[in-house]
């Protein structure tokens, strides 16, 4: 196989690794290793990590593709969905499988993975992408996610919400937070969604538990004590 059809072949793989690149070739492992070495420095290939190669340039297309299983979400899939303006600094990943290395860099784009437990892990559907399939949060889930992570304060993702309520299911949203049973996060996403006109209380009512809650977790809990929904109100939303 000449180096011309070698490439056309692996450009439809999103990742591969060193046996895939091997069966292609079809020769030993001394020869393909010395080959590939030879495409890497060519620029042909690129090496996203150990033993992890893509003819791709774009992260985004790759990143759901490292490691198996995973989706996008988070700030990435918001923007995905244009629910922001705001350019995400890295792509974030969630995945159940446990990784030595949290964040790696590929072209200059920063990826970072965040893992979760199975009982966590849904909410995310297959998108094409350049004719490739990759895997994205739906839009209710990366807001979900983005709480349950607490990568995303709890003012901008009301921000979110009620900019781009018309695009946002409050069903599936609240399903999903269901579907977590955590009981903090039910109650925050209650109150968010009362705020915005939204009353899910008799849904939601008996997750509510007597503590309360402060609804901004990176700031003190002082503020006003929301009865309803045993929330401290310490950020204004």
């Amino acid at each position: 196989m000449n180096k011309i059809e070698l490439l056309k072949r692996l450009e439809k793989y999103v990742v591969f690794n060193s046996t895939v690149f091997k069966n292609l070739v079809g020769k030993d492992k001394g020869y393909s290793k010395l080959l590939l070495h030879r495409l890497k420095k060519s620029n042909y290939i690129f090496e996203i990590e150990r033993n992890r190669y893509t003819m791709h340039k774009d992260a985004f297309l790759i990143t759901s593709h490292i490691v198996w299983p995973s989706y996008i979400s988070l700030w990435s899939a918001i923007r995905y969905y244009n629910l922001t303006e705001q350019i995400p600094h890295a792509i974030w990943v969630i995945t159940t499988r446990k990784r030595k290395k949290k964040t790696i860099r590929y072209l200059d784009t920063e990826i970072i993975f965040v893992l979760t437990k199975p009982k966590y892990f849904f909410g995310f559907k297959k998108v094409d992408l350049k004719g490739f399939e990759i895997f994205v949060a739906e839009p209710e889930k990366a807001i979900i996610d983005s709480l349950l992570f607490r990568k995303i304060s709890f003012s901008e993702i009301h921000s979110i919400i009620k900019v781009n309520i018309k695009n946002i299911n409050t069903k599936k949203l609240i399903d999903f937070t269901l579907r977590t049973n955590n009981k903090t996060l039910i109650k925050r996403v209650g109150f968010l969604l009362d705020k915005l006109g939204f009353d899910y209380y008799k849904k939601l009512k008996n997750y509510i538990y007597a503590v309360y809650t402060p609804l901004e977790y990176n700031l003190p809990s002082r503020g006003e004590k929301n009865k309803k929904w045993r929330i401290i109100e310490n950020v204004t939303v």
